[in-house]
C-alpha cells in the first residue's frame, strides 16, 4: 500500500477515535454460522473507526477463519472438542430440529427439543469452562485492559469472563426460546394476549384459540423448559465468582442488548431503554453480479428471475425432495437461481441453474428479482425485506418459522411445509407470489419502513457499544427491577400489605359494629327492666 494511503488510513482513524473521545479495546464471546457473520459486520464497523477488537475463538471454531477477517485480532485456545466434532454437532442439531422434532404444538417440542438443547449446553459450558480455566489466556486477557466485552447471549459464557475482567458487557441477540432470557435476564415485558411468543410460530392478530396456544406456549417455555441446564450453570458461575450466583442473575448485568430485528419484521411491544433494535445491519447496496450470472440473469426477459436460498445449514435434503422442488422450478416462466450443495436433480429444468453458493444479496437487489424462496433465516429475509421481494418461506428450525409467520401476517409472503410440500404446492407457491401484486405492494411497504429510520441499525449499534466505552457502563438505562426479587416486581407483598390493611379493616369495622350493636341491645334490656 502507497505510503499516501497508509497516511490517510491513520488520519481517518485518528479522527474517530477524536470523534468517540478514545479509541478503545473490545473483547468478543462469539457465535457460529450467521449469528458470527452479523457480529462480524459490528466488529468491521467498530475496526474501522480505529478500535482494537480481539476475538476469542475456540480452536473447534467452525466459521471464525483468522484469514478471512484482517482487521481483527483472534485468541485461540485449546478445546477438547475438535473442528470435525463441533461441526458434526450442529449439522445434527439442525437436521433434528428440522426433520423429527413435531410442529403441532410447543408441548409437542418436548422432549426431542429439550434433549437437543441439553446437548448445546453440555457443549458450550465445556468451552466455557476450557476458557475461564485457561490461566494463560484469562492472565493475558486482564493484562489487556479491555474497554468492554461483546458476546452473543445464546452463547453463554462472555457475561462471566466480563465479570472476571470486571469490565462492562453487552449482547447481540436475535431470540431466545420463549424469549425467556429477554424477559428474566434483560427485564423484557411481553405480554402474551397479544405478543407471540418466539417459537409458538403464531405471527399477527391471534384469535381466542391462538392466545390459549401462545399463553401455553409461554407457561412451556417459562416454566419446563431450559435453554441451559440451569442447574449446571449456576453451580459453575458461582463456584468461579467465588459468590452464590445464577446464570441468569450475571446475564442481567448486561449494559444493552442489541436485539437483531426491528418493527418490519417484529410486532410492536413494550421495550425499555437499554434494548435497541438493530434488525438488518448487516444489509448494504446490491452490487453487480458476476458477467455470467448477469447474463443469465438479463436473458429472462420480462420474466424476472426467482432466487431460491435454504441457507447455509441445511445438508440432509433427500432425492426425492430435490427432485420435487426441480420440478415445480422448471414449470415457471422464470429464470431462478438455486443455492444447492448436492447430487444434481434429475428433474431439474433448462430455467434453472444450481450454484453452491449465491451472492445473496445482490441478487435480491437486482431489478430482475420477482420472487424469493427462503428458509426464513433472519438474514436472508433483512436483505429481501430490504430490497422489497416478496418471499415464498419453507422455514427449517429455530425462528425461522416465526419469521415466516411474521412476514405472512404483513402480507410479503406465503409459507409451506418442508415435511410435507409437494411439487404443486411449491408451484402454486411461486404462481401466488410472483402473479398477485399484493405481496409485493407489501414487501415494498416493508422496505420503506425499513430505510425510513433516523439512524442506520449498524450505526446504532456500534454507537451503544462505543457509549458504554466512553461511559464505562450505562447503568442509568437499566432498569430498576434488576434490584427486585420476583415477589417485588409482581407487587406481591404490596398486594398482600394492602389486602391484609383491606382485612383488617373490614374485621375491625364488624367487631365495632357488633360491640355497637351489643352495647345498645344491653343499654335496652336495662331501660326496659327499669
Amino acid at each position: 500500500m502507497p505510503g499516501k494511503w497508509i497516511s490517510a488510513l491513520l488520519l481517518l482513524q485518528m479522527s474517530c477515535c477524536f470523534r468517540s473521545t478514545s479509541c478503545g479495546k473490545v473483547l468478543v464471546w462469539p457465535m457460529e454460522y450467521s449469528h458470527w457473520m452479523n457480529l462480524k459486520i459490528i466488529l468491521d464497523e467498530l475496526v474501522q473507526r480505529g478500535h482494537e477488537v480481539t476475538v476469542l475463538r475456540p480452536s473447534s471454531s467452525i466459521f471464525l477463519d483468522p484469514k478471512k477477517s484482517p482487521g481483527l485480532q483472534f485468541e485461540t485456545f485449546p478445546t477438547s472438542l475438535s473442528n470435525d466434532e463441533m461441526e458434526k454437532f450442529f449439522t445434527k442439531f439442525v437436521d433434528t430440529w428440522t426433520y423429527e422434532i413435531p410442529r403441532d404444538t410447543c408441548l409437542s417440542y418436548s422432549p426431542l427439543l429439550q434433549k437437543l438443547f441439553d446437548e448445546y449446553s453440555d457443549c458450550y459450558l465445556s468451552l466455557c469452562k476450557e476458557a475461564v480455566s485457561n490461566k494463560q489466556l484469562m492472565t493475558k486477557l486482564q493484562e489487556s485492559k479491555f474497554d468492554v466485552l461483546l458476546s452473543d447471549a445464546i452463547g453463554p459464557c462472555g457475561e462471566l469472563i466480563a465479570e472476571l475482567l470486571q469490565i462492562p458487557f453487552l449482547y447481540s441477540l436475535r431470540f431466545s426460546p420463549g424469549y425467556t432470557m429477554e424477559k428474566y435476564s434483560g427485564g423484557l415485558l411481553l405480554p402474551p394476549s397479544y405478543v407471540p411468543v418466539i417459537l409458538s410460530g403464531l405471527g399477527g392478530q391471534m384469535t381466542f384459540k391462538e392466545r390459549v396456544r401462545n399463553m401455553i406456549c409461554m407457561l412451556y417455555f417459562d416454566f419446563w423448559f431450559q435453554t441451559f441446564r440451569e442447574n449446571e450453570w449456576d453451580q459453575f458461575y458461582s463456584e468461579i465468582l467465588g459468590r452464590p450466583t445464577t446464570l441468569a442473575e450475571t446475564m442481567g448485568k448486561a449494559e444493552m442488548w442489541l436485539i437483531r430485528s426491528y418493527w418490519d419484521l417484529d410486532f410492536p411491544h413494550p421495550t425499555l431503554p437499554n434494548i435497541d433494535y438493530v434488525g438488518g445491519l448487516h444489509c448494504k447496496p446490491a452490487k453487480p453480479l458476476p458477467k455470467e450470472m448477469e447474463d443469465f440473469v438479463k436473458s429472462s426477459g420480462e420474466h424476472g428471475v426467482v432466487v431460491f436460498s435454504l441457507g447455509s445449514m441445511v445438508s440432509n435434503m433427500t432425492e426425492e425432495k430435490a427432485n420435487a422442488i426441480a420440478w415445480a422450478l422448471a414449470q415457471i416462466p422464470q429464470k431462478v437461481l438455486w443455492r444447492f450443495d448436492g447430487k444434481r436433480p434429475a428433474s431439474l429444468g433448462p430455467n434453472t441453474r444450481v450454484y453452491k453458493w449465491l451472492p445473496q444479496n445482490d441478487l435480491l437487489g437486482h431489478p430482475k428479482t420477482k420472487a424469493f424462496v427462503t428458509h426464513g433465516g433472519a438474514n436472508g429475509l433483512y436483505e429481501a425485506i430490504q430490497h422489497g421481494i416478496p418471499m415464498i418461506g419453507i422455514p427449517l428450525f429455530g425462528e425461522q418459522h416465526d419469521n415466516i409467520a411474521h412476514m405472512v401476517a404483513k402480507g410479503a409472503a406465503v409459507t409451506l411445509n418442508i415435511r410435507t410440500m409437494s411439487s404443486s404446492d411449491l408451484l402454486s407457491a411461486l404462481q401466488e407470489v410472483i402473479d398477485n401484486p399484493f405481496y409485493k405492494k407489501n414487501a415494498m411497504w416493508l422496505s420503506t419502513i425499513h430505510h425510513d429510520q433516523p439512524m442506520k441499525p449498524l450505526d446504532r449499534a456500534v454507537f451503544w457499544i462505543e457509549f458504554v466505552m466512553r461511559h464505562k457502563g450505562a447503568k442509568h438505562l437499566r432498569p430498576l427491577a434488576h434490584n427486585l426479587t420476583w415477589y417485588q416486581y409482581h407487587s406481591l407483598d404490596v398486594i398482600g400489605f394492602l389486602l391484609a390493611c383491606v382485612v383488617a379493616t373490614i374485621v375491625l369495622s364488624v367487631k365495632c359494629c357488633l360491640f355497637a350493636c351489643q352495647f345498645f341491645v344491653k343499654k335496652e334490656k336495662k331501660r326496659k327492666n327499669e
